[in-house]
């Protein structure tokens, strides 16, 4: 698998610090994916906003984000986090962080979003992204999934979609489907108290209503969990061990 793209010398970068609260712990004090990717869509957020490219004029949907975590958060409060343009398409770009915790946890991510109009639909990206692109350093940002689908014999387990789970599209949010992972996990399979590598896809939205399984498969030397509703898959994720 590719290294994560570095981060680089010249272009925008965007730094904040977030305090680590109750809800965003396990029983044992580890912060939890869900926790994190919350950490990584605000930042992201509030960095868009600071330069014009947020909401209403301009939406970001996530397709896909890898994160490797070298050192999971276990004791750590205070999370530091840098996140800078990775990569760059026509309706595409690429997004990095770097998150460093007060007591040696140490995650890096990156992932891919479309551009989307404020009709919501996908739209070229266009002139006044100079500083993000500066930052990308020439890489482009594909949207080509590459997880596979569960086979047909993959355990399933109905998974209901709360109204809490809705974001201010009225789908899933996209922090949402690392809860489904983190309850999966809770008993067995991975252990995220050790190095691993954890990657999502989001192929279609999920909305309040659809009958959604989640299906359990090995894949390799990892643990999947896909999102089916209506037979369709809407979603996949997959951890492993570093």
């Amino acid at each position: 698998m590719q290294p994560l793209p570095p981060r680089p010398t010249a272009g925008r970068t965007f730094g904040t610090t977030y305090r680590v609260r109750l809800s965003d712990m396990d029983p044992k004090g580890r912060v939890r994916l869900d926790a994190v990717a919350r950490y990584l869509q605000d930042a992201a957020t509030d960095d868009v906003d600071e330069t014009g490219w947020g909401a209403p004029e301009h939406l970001w949907v996530l397709r896909s984000v890898r994160m490797e975590v070298a050192s999971p958060l276990l004791a750590d409060r205070d999370v530091a986090i840098t996140t800078w343009g990775s990569g760059f398409a026509a309706v595409a770009a690429a997004r990095r962080w770097s998150l460093e915790g007060d007591a040696g946890g140490s995650v890096e991510v990156d992932s891919v979003w479309i551009h989307l109009g404020p009709d919501g639909r996908p739209a070229r990206i266009g002139v006044g992204f100079d500083a993000y692109r500066q930052a990308a350093e020439g890489r482009g940002a594909s949207t080509r999934l590459t997880l596979p689908d569960p086979p047909g014999q993959a355990l399933r387990t109905p998974w209901p979609i709360r109204a809490t789970d809705l974001d201010l599209m009225g789908h899933v949010n996209n922090a949402a489907y690392w809860k489904a992972v983190e309850d999966r996990f809770y008993t067995g399979g991975p252990d995220l108290r050790a190095p691993y590598r954890a990657r999502l896809e989001y192929r279609h939205p999920l909305d309040l209503g659809e009958q959604v399984e989640l299906a359990e498969f090995a894949v390799g030397g990892g643990y999947g969990v896909a999102f089916v509703s209506g037979g369709v898959v809407k979603a996949v994720a997959l951890v492993e061990p570093l």
